[in-house]
Formats: C-alpha cells, sequence, structure tokens
C-alpha cells in the first residue's frame, strides 16, 4: 500500500514538472509597458510633418514637466507645494531670495544631501525651488513650452544648456527617486532628456497655449 502510495505521489510530481514549461512560456510573453511610461523616440517617427512631430515629441516629455515631482518645485507662490495633490508645504516656508529659502528657514535645515526614508523628507545637494521666473503651476503645456525656451525666464539658458539640464541635472534626475512613497514621474530622465533633445532638433515647436 506504502509502495503504490509512493509510486501515485511520484506519477503527481512528474505531471506537475511537465507543466512548467507551459508556464514558463506565458511568464515569457511581452509584457504591456506600464502606464507611467514614456514613449521612445522612434515611436514618433512616422509623424512626417517635422513641426507635427516637434509638438508630439513636447506633448510626451509634458507628462514629466506637468507631473508632481516638478510642478511642486515650480509653485505659482514663493511657497512650495508637496503630495502628488500639490498641498502647501507643511510647514510654512518661502522661497527667500535665491530659492534656497528665508534665511531663518533655508531649505537645507531639514532638506539632506539625500531622501531621509525614516522620516519620508526627501533631499539632495542642491534642493531648492525653481525661479520664480519658471513657475509652471496654473500653466498650460503650451506656455509652459513658450517659458522654457525664453532665456529671459529659464535663468538664461540656451537651448544645449537647456538640454543638459533636462537630461543630466542630478536634482531634475530626483524626480525619478523621490523617495517616501511618492509616485516618481513617468518614465527616466534619460528617455525624457531624449525627448527634449528631439523636440530641441526638430525645431522645439511648442503645443497651443
Amino acid at each position: 500500500m506504502r509502495q503504490a502510495r509512493f509510486f501515485a505521489a511520484i506519477a503527481l510530481i512528474s505531471g506537475a514538472i511537465g507543466s512548467l514549461p507551459v508556464l514558463h512560456q506565458s511568464w515569457s510573453q511581452p509584457q504591456p509597458r506600464p502606464a507611467s511610461a514614456l514613449r521612445p523616440v522612434s515611436s514618433f517617427a512616422d509623424i512626417p510633418d517635422e513641426r507635427a512631430r516637434s509638438v508630439a515629441l513636447f506633448q510626451e516629455a509634458g507628462k514629466v514637466l506637468m507631473h508632481p515631482r516638478c510642478v511642486n518645485c515650480h509653485p505659482a507662490s514663493d511657497r512650495p507645494n508637496q503630495t502628488d495633490s500639490g498641498q502647501p508645504h507643511q510647514p510654512l516656508v518661502v522661497r527667500g531670495p535665491k530659492g534656497h529659502g528665508a534665511a531663518a528657514m533655508a531649505c537645507s535645515t531639514c532638506h539632506g544631501k539625500a531622501n531621509f526614508e525614516a522620516s519620508k523628507v526627501p533631499g539632495h545637494p542642491n534642493w531648492h525651488l525653481a525661479p520664480a521666473s519658471m513657475a509652471w503651476e496654473g500653466k498650460s503645456l503650451g506656455q509652459i513650452c513658450d517659458q522654457i525656451k525664453d532665456p529671459a525666464r529659464n535663468d538664461g539658458m540656451d537651448m544645449p544648456k537647456l538640454i543638459r539640464h533636462m537630461a543630466e541635472d542630478s536634482l531634475v534626475g530626483w524626480a525619478w527617486s523621490p523617495g517616501g512613497g511618492r509616485t516618481p514621474a513617468p518614465g527616466n530622465q534619460a528617455e525624457f532628456g531624449a525627448l527634449i533633445r528631439a523636440w530641441a532638433e526638430t525645431g522645439a515647436h511648442c503645443p497651443a497655449p
């Protein structure tokens, strides 16, 4: 009787192992792109009109520009925002003369050189607000596009500097590693930078305001 049960168990295990290749095959099927992904530059190649392609590239990059991880640090007022819903910063802090906070409450008082997960306080060596001239909160993507191209309003950056800022600046890169349970910006900085570069190369055209 024991021998019969032993062989029955072996047969059951063999049957389970025999089904593994089928399971492996189902796991290896291509997975859909997550909703938070950015389309690659190559996916816009079939737009024949260069102006339309440029606008489409910027609209894709706009998923990052208009994300709370960016807009919260480009507020309409002198007070930064927090959370995915853009709540006013708590405790009350203000921009200060150079975007690093007021003298009595500098950003570096609470924000260290890196995210502090124990308290969920974000951090970066150069943590600060964008200049008031680069406020994005409440603006359309077309308005933001016109703004970031204008050296008088983008902290004096020409197009090569703007591309480097978007593609390489580590403070911009924080948006993809925000820690503290925050929702990261879509895609990654390399993909975002590639979209901005392709947008510039196709004339840097903007969506309608």
